[in-house]
């Protein structure tokens, strides 16, 4: 696909967000960005920093962070300050305090400013993650919001674990996600939430390959 266009794709954990979007900047051609990973690398340096109690310590260390992502062979390898972080950003750890993190004002401003770069640099981009719609690109050509069941967003998750050979309870994944949640939907600051003009999908009984030719389709049906 030739065209430059702009892609969002939000929606909350284990929605199917990230690997959807992946495949379909592939199938499109298009340049991928998970700006999660950009939250959690935050995050990761901030608890290698002990300072994730200090919200102005933590908005200085974005503002001045180096962040390097890279989508290479189905994989988004990222890096900050020069240190690649793409295992670590994924641990339980992270996890538990990324939406803190993601709650601070100035935190966000940095990201954002960061990704419109290079979402505005891209010959065409697809970008996911819980405000791409509504706060970071919303003009974007094309909106989608990706929900799921929390059972089987914290199957899917607790499934990535033991793969990685991390295991987490169920349980500790699905209690979470739901505090995610919570905090991402009724935070103050570009909450996680669907713009009026997303189109929702029910990922709950769709695989993943489902999930992508819907798009996929949407997007060359509508393209002109």
């Amino acid at each position: 696909m030739s065209k430059k266009l702009i892609v969002a794709i939000d929606g909350p954990s284990g929605s199917g967000k990230s690997t959807t979007a992946k495949l379909l900047a592939d199938k499109l051609g298009f340049l991928y960005i998970d700006t999660g990973a950009m939250y959690r690398a935050v995050t990761f340096l901030a608890i290698e920093k002990k300072i994730t109690d200090d919200p102005l310590a933590v908005a200085e260390i974005t503002k001045n962070a180096d962040i390097s992502l890279n989508f290479i062979k189905g994989r988004t390898l990222i890096s900050i300050n020069g240190k690649d972080v793409t295992e670590e950003i994924r641990s339980l750890e992270v996890s538990s305090k990324v939406s803190e993190i993601s709650k601070i004002e100035d935190v966000r401003k940095a990201l954002v400013y960061k990704q419109r770069q290079l979402g505005n640099g891209a010959a065409g981009v697809v970008m996911e993650g819980r405000d791409i719609g509504t706060v970071v690109f919303p003009n974007a050509d094309f909106k989608f919001f990706l929900i799921a069941s929390i059972d089987e967003r914290a199957r899917r998750r607790t499934k990535e674990f033991k793969e990685k050979g991390k295991p987490v309870p169920m349980s500790e994944v699905k209690k979470n996600l739901m505090l995610r949640d919570e905090i991402d939907s009724t935070r103050d600051i570009s909450p996680l939430t669907r713009a009026a003009d997303a189109i929702e999908i029910d990922t709950t009984d769709l695989t993943i390959d489902e999930q992508v030719d819907k798009i996929f389709s949407i997007i060359n049906k509508n393209k002109n």
